[in-house]
C-alpha cells in the first residue's frame, strides 16, 4: 500500500520508513499539507500519517477540508503527537492518534490495523456499488431493468410534454426464443440475449433510454423521433441481429431474428402516460410476430 507521510523530523521520518519497509508498504514523504491534495485525486492513496506538532496540518485545517471533500471520503489518518492529553486533539478528525515517542511495535500495530480497516472499507464500498447497480441494471445485458426503465422513461415523457417534442417507444422480442432455450440450453439463450443487447446498443443513440423489459423483450424510448425515423432504428436493429451468427457446439451457427413494435406519439398531451405507451408498443410487437416475425409494426398514438 502507498502511504503518505507528513513528517518534518528526519529521524522520525526514517523510523516510519523502516516500519513501512518491513510491511512492504511504499512511503511518499511530504513537506506540507498542500502537497497532499494532488495525491488524493488517485484511488491509490487513502492512508496518511502526519505529525500534529511539527507539520502545518493543524493550522491549515487540512483534515476538516479533506473530510468535506468527496474524493477523500475514504482517507484514513493517523496523527503523531507528543501531547499526553486529548483536549487539543479531540476535534482533529483523525482516525487514530499515537503519542510520541512511540515504540516501533506500537506504530506497526496501528498501521496493520489501519490497513485492515481500509481493506474492509473498500470491500464494503465495492459491495454497495454492486447492490446499487443490481437495483438499476439487468446483470445479463447491462441495460436498465424494468423498474429503472419505467422511472427513466416517465421522466423523459414529462420532458417531452414540457418541450412539446414527439417521441417513440420501440419494443423488441426475440423470435422463437423459447425454442432456442429448449433446444440449445439456457447458456445459449443467454448468449442470444447478450448479442441482441449489443446490437441494440450499437444501433441506438448514446443517450437513448434502453431497458430489458422482461425475458427476451427489450424497450427503447426515442426522444424527438417519430414514425418512419423510429422504423429505421428498429429495422437497423433487426438487420443487425439477423446478420449475427451465434456459435453452438456441435451444431450449425444459430441465426437469430427479432420482431419490433413501435408506439409513436407526435404530440404529448396531459393525458399521455408512459405505461399505456409501453403496452401499445408491446401489442404492436405481438402483431409483428403474428405476421411472421422478423419485421416492424408501427402504430401512432
Amino acid at each position: 500500500m502507498k502511504i503518505l507521510v507528513l513528517e518534518n523530523n528526519p529521524q522520525e521520518l526514517e523510523k516510519i520508513r523502516q516500519i513501512l519497509n518491513e510491511n512492504r508498504d511504499i512511503l511518499i514523504p511530504l513537506e506540507s499539507s498542500e502537497q497532499i491534495w494532488p495525491h488524493l485525486q488517485s484511488e491509490e492513496f487513502c492512508f496518511l500519517i502526519a505529525n500534529w506538532d511539527t507539520s502545518d496540518i493543524r493550522h491549515s485545517q487540512f483534515i476538516a477540508r479533506a473530510r468535506a471533500a468527496k474524493p477523500t471520503e475514504s482517507l484514513y489518518i493517523i496523527l503523531i503527537t507528543t501531547k499526553s492529553s486529548d483536549e487539543d486533539l479531540a476535534p482533529s478528525g483523525a482516525d487514530d492518534i499515537i503519542q510520541s515517542p512511540f515504540r516501533t511495535r506500537d506504530l506497526n500495530d496501528r498501521i496493520t490495523m489501519a490497513e485492515r480497516i481500509i481493506s474492509l472499507s473498500r470491500s464494503l464500498a465495492s459491495a454497495r456499488v454492486q447492490l446499487e447497480n443490481q437495483a438499476v441494471f439487468d446483470t445479463l445485458t447491462g441495460f436498465m431493468n424494468q423498474p429503472a426503465f419505467f422511472r427513466q422513461s416517465a421522466g423523459e415523457l414529462e420532458r417531452a410534454r414540457r418541450e412539446s417534442e414527439p417521441l417513440s417507444l420501440i419494443a423488441f422480442d426475440v423470435d422463437n426464443f423459447k425454442i432456442i432455450n429448449d433446444s440449445f440450453g439456457v447458456a445459449t439463450g443467454d448468449e442470444v440475449l447478450r448479442v441482441v443487447a449489443q446490437v441494440i446498443r450499437e444501433k441506438s443513440r448514446p443517450y437513448d433510454c434502453i431497458g430489458r423489459w422482461m425475458g427476451d423483450e427489450f424497450v427503447i424510448l426515442l426522444s424527438g423521433v417519430i414514425g418512419a425515423d423510429a422504423e429505421k432504428v428498429a429495422e437497423r436493429v433487426i438487420a443487425g441481429v439477423r446478420g449475427t451468427m451465434i456459435e453452438v457446439k456441435n451444431e450449425a451457427p444459430l441465426m437469430v431474428k427479432t420482431s419490433a413494435g413501435i408506439a409513436s406519439a407526435s404530440r404529448i398531451t396531459a393525458s399521455t402516460e408512459i405505461e399505456p405507451l409501453i403496452q401499445q408498443a408491446r401489442q404492436a410487437m405481438a402483431h409483428a410476430k403474428q405476421a411472421g416475425g422478423n419485421q416492424v409494426f408501427l402504430v401512432f398514438v
